[in-house]
């Protein structure tokens, strides 16, 4: 293998056999005999894949499509049915909730035993264990049975370990969705630390921070790869697949000339985004933002067929594809109840678009119908138009300051700062 390839895998596949009754699986077990009613299952079909050294890939896709299957089999938790599994490197490794923790040891007993499984001495251990101690924040309790903890705790002293164990490849699986705000943030950047010199590898229903964290996305539909290439592109496709009524296509489409959407975007065809219009507080379109200011969007679409409750709406996002501000229709525009087939619509949102760091930003627009809850996507548009900003760097921040004040109170005397 490349020395330049961290992991390699060929043809892995996992296959599990479901029988009907308790006797037939230990008859294939004891004998191989199968069953007339054994039903094959394959949670991951063959797949073939590198990763690359330093480079960070996601994967994405629906509960049950193979995601935590694939991380296992590359940990070597997992025996894969067919292929094989090439690693090269430390592998450190944060997969299900509690996986590697022995319940009635305390925290810190944890810490040495999982330290020991990552090749690790007890000196080296003894001098981690502050930082470690620092890095999980969970007090006291490193002295008490882990099956006290909390969801919250077995995270934090799990992360910590992994992030100290000196790793050339950390393996994620889903773990920061049950963390705090605070945690995650400081997760998240210890992440980017160890992405200018290790290879990540990791699960997560955050299309947002895959887009921002990862170079390539994997998306897994039922075992199989659905699509595989730069994280964005990958994500909006993924996004695309979760309204299922997108392929919908009525007569009225049909007769009205409704076309396949192109790459990057999606929804069932009966209305479509016709025009969409950034314009600035002099009223002309807005390329380059050099100050916080009141701005307009305007979004024209027309219907194809009856559209009952229709929603517009928007939202900003920078280069990695991270949502900054958006706003829609809903409750707005109460009156709003019903758009006839044929007719062209123009919606406009006047809001105060805040001044960005400097950089590359995109709009996106969707017309859709019915509530926040339930609803169909008739036409999203990941990149309707984009702008740029460019802060001055006395700013010293993302928003223009109005209004600053300070107050400064009087001397203590010397007896009261002691």
């Amino acid at each position: 293998m490349s020395s330049d390839v961290a992991i390699r895998l060929e043809g892995i596949a996992k296959r599990y056999h479901i029988f009907a009754h308790p006797f037939d699986r230990l008859l294939y077990q004891l004998f191989g005999w199968r069953a007339q009613r054994c039903e094959r299952f394959d949670a991951l079909q063959p797949t073939s894949l590198d990763v690359r050294r330093g480079e960070t890939l996601a994967l994405i896709g629906r509960n049950g499509a193979g995601k935590s299957t694939l991380l296992q089999i590359i940990c070597g938790t997992l025996s894969p049915s067919a292929g094989s599994v090439t690693v090269n490197g430390r592998v450190a490794a944060l997969l299900e909730l509690g996986a590697g923790f022995n319940p009635e040891f305390t925290g810190r007993e944890n810490v040495y035993m999982n330290g020991a499984i990552y090749g690790l001495g007890r000196a080296e251990i003894d001098q981690a264990m502050p930082s470690i101690l620092a890095f999980a924040e969970i007090g006291d309790f490193i002295d008490q049975p882990v099956k006290t903890y909390s969801s919250g705790m077995f995270v934090r002293l799990a992360f910590a370990v992994i992030a100290h164990v000196n790793a050339d490849i950390l393996i994620i699986d889903e773990a920061l969705a049950v963390g705090d705000a605070y945690f995650v943030q400081k997760c998240i950047r210890f992440i980017r630390q160890f992405k200018e010199h290790g290879t990540l590898v990791f699960v997560s229903h955050d299309v947002h921070s895959v887009i921002t964290l990862c170079d390539k996305a994997l998306w897994l539909d039922r075992g199989h790869i659905a699509r595989l290439g730069p994280a964005k592109e990958v994500c909006e496709a993924y996004l695309g697949s979760l309204y299922p009524e997108q392929e919908v296509r009525s007569d009225a489409q049909e007769s009205a000339g409704a076309v396949e959407h192109p790459a990057g975007q999606f929804g069932t065809g009966q209305a479509r985004v016709e025009q969409v219009e950034l314009l600035g507080q002099d009223g002309t379109p807005l390329k380059l933002l050099m100050a916080a200011q009141r701005v307009r969007l305007r979004l024209g679409g027309r219907a194809l067929t009856d559209i009952d409750a229709p929603i517009a709406g928007f939202f900003v996002k920078n280069r990695l594809g991270e949502y900054l501000l958006g706003g829609n229709t809903l409750k707005q525009l109460p009156d709003w109840r019903f758009v006839r087939a044929g007719s062209r619509f123009v919606v406009e949102f006047a809001f105060r678009m805040p001044l960005f760091a400097t950089g590359d930003y995109i709009v996106g627009v969707a017309i859709a119908a019915g509530t926040q809850e339930r609803h169909v996507q008739h036409h999203w548009v990941h990149d309707a138009l984009h702008f740029t900003a460019e802060a001055d760097p006395a700013m010293m921040g993302w928003i223009a300051i109005e209004d600053l004040a300070c107050r400064v109170g009087e001397p203590e005397p010397a007896d009261e700062r002691a």
